[in-house]
């Protein structure tokens, strides 16, 4: 919704899909034509007219954890089908970081490219039937891994708040709603394709953000352990992503980022 939001404000147009009437309401209100589609793997809903656009925005929740590893593939390769015969020119993907394994070093996209080394094999799986749709010249295929989406109501604290840590020592690999928002429209924008990674580019402690953001937001301090055996960790590099479009972050440091409880009137700014 932001970055349809995002979009609309500069003059695109823009269509969406949801799972509900009441939701199809919510899209309609904001000016966007809204289509009502569930993917059961199957489409349920009128797929090839949401199709009937320049680019094509993916993000569905994989919910490999519910569903299974083969259910989020299905529900891809029916979105595939019907791209193949649509007016689709750009296609993006958004992935996940947690497609990456604990690798105890900074991390790029050429780390991960088959099933078998992937910590989530079924997102590699509908990646790579997303990238078949570029073998057509004129579509381009841009993967988007990204991290941990913080900022306004998704704050670190509340996750935490009185419980007992033992990975305090371990980077983060964030990303502010703002910046995703923000990368995909330059992506929409520049059309630019490949896989890349999104995260901010500095990356804190776990325990750095967890102090900060429950004195911020008055949360209970979680009681930080130390681990009985190494605890591994992985660093994501958007290098290759900034090279592409040369994108500015509004916000690179995770221990600054924006965000505002859903229960108060004003947003908490940074001191």
């Amino acid at each position: 919704m932001p970055l349809a939001e995002r979009l609309l404000s500069e003059g695109f147009s823009v269509k969406g899909s949801t799972t509900s009437a009441e939701k199809a309401a919510v899209l309609d209100e904001k000016r966007m034509a809204a289509y009502e589609l569930q993917l059961n793997p199957e489409p349920v809903g009128n797929l090839h007219a949401l199709l009937d656009t320049d680019t094509l925005v993916i993000n569905i929740p994989p919910k490999a954890g519910k569903l299974g590893d083969d259910f989020h593939p299905a529900q891809i390769q029916y979105i595939v089908d019907a791209v193949t015969d649509s007016s689709v020119k750009h296609i993006i993907y958004v992935s996940s970081t947690s497609i990456y394994p604990e690798l105890n070093r900074e991390v790029i996209e050429e780390d991960v490219t088959s099933p078998g080394q992937s910590a989530s094999p079924g997102l590699v799986q509908a990646e790579q039937l997303i990238q078949a749709l570029d073998k057509a010249e004129e579509r381009v295929v841009t993967i988007l891994r990204c991290g941990g989406l913080m900022g306004y109501d998704r704050i670190p604290g509340k996750y935490v708040a009185g419980r007992t840590v033992d990975t305090g020592h371990v980077p983060v690999n964030y990303l502010h709603r703002d910046d995703a928002v923000g990368i995909l429209r330059e992506l929409i924008q520049k059309r630019v394709g490949g896989t890349f990674n999104a995260v901010s580019p500095i990356h804190p402690t776990r325990e750095a953000i967890y102090r900060k953001s429950c004195a911020d937001f008055g949360y209970a301090l979680p009681q930080f352990i130390e681990p009985t055996e190494p605890v591994p960790y992985k660093l994501i590099s958007p290098a290759k992503l900034l090279k592409a479009i040369q994108y500015i972050y509004r916000y690179p440091d995770p221990l600054h980022f924006y965000y505002q409880k859903a229960d108060r009137s004003e947003p908490f700014r940074e001191r």
